[in-house]
């Protein structure tokens, strides 16, 4: 069987690397961003669509699942939008339960109708340890943790059809959207190191061997669970 990879985000940063990851594996990878993205490949393709226009991800959607034969969804794509309670805004949480859930509804259900004839898919969305609480987080982390929700919902309602569909959560990674909040090689990046029980930040490898083993055909009897890909940042009070 061939396997075809829709990955949100998949022009930069994590989704990127995981991109380059499956096309050595010899997948067919889709790139879902607002960016092309910076590589080239005779097995990646491009659609440029901004996730947080529901009825653009609606077009996209539609005709990803025209020009191609689904078998793994990966929705990587993510901000964050820093504030404090007294600056939060309701749109902010709409804004990104449409990125962050919306979306990845809207593209699943696109999908599912080959991963169910074939018996065979995997979802996963990239989460957040911040789900589980940070400072600033507000709309952020209830998105995140409604990802975990939704995942274990579709996990139960797809098993029967060989689709799992799992989370994985990392912690602090370095990346760009890490250096939107903190600057990087900062005294604040060094703390923060020095605070994860692991003793470093995590960087993009990390997280992309995590999503490698959830896409893994032969890992079929995991499913609905989350991974947190933190250095033991999850276990204990962490604030950035």
């Amino acid at each position: 069987m061939s396997y075809t990879a829709v990955i949100t985000g998949g022009s930069k940063g994590i989704g990127a690397d995981i991109a380059q990851a499956l096309l050595e594996r010899e997948y067919t990878v889709v790139s879902v961003a607002r960016h092309d993205p910076d590589i080239r490949h005779p097995n990646l393709h491009s659609y440029c669509t901004d996730l947080l226009d529901k009825d653009a991800v609606s077009e996209v959607a539609a005709q990803i699942a025209n020009d191609h034969k689904v078998t793994h969804l990966i929705h990587n794509a993510g901000l964050i939008w820093p504030n404090l309670i007294e600056e939060a805004k309701p749109e902010e949480i709409a804004g990104l339960s449409q990125l962050h859930l919306g979306s990845a509804l809207t593209l699943a259900k696109a999908f599912l109708p080959f991963m169910k004839a074939s018996q065979f898919g995997r979802i996963l969305f990239n989460g957040s340890r911040a789900g589980l609480g940070a400072p600033t987080r507000t709309a952020y982390s209830a998105t995140k943790a409604g990802m975990i929700g939704m995942a274990r919902t579709w996990a139960l309602e797809l098993a029967p059809d060989g689709i799992t569909v799992n989370v994985i959560a990392p912690g602090p990674i370095l990346t760009d959207n890490f250096w939107g909040i903190v600057e990087k090689d900062s005294e604040q990046q060094d703390a923060l190191a020095k605070r994860i029980p692991v003793g470093r930040l995590g960087t993009v490898d990390d997280i992309t061997r995590a999503f490698l083993f959830f896409c893994d055909p032969e890992n079929s009897f995991i499913t609905g669970q989350t991974l947190y890909v933190c250095g033991g940042a999850s276990i204990g009070s962490l604030q950035i």
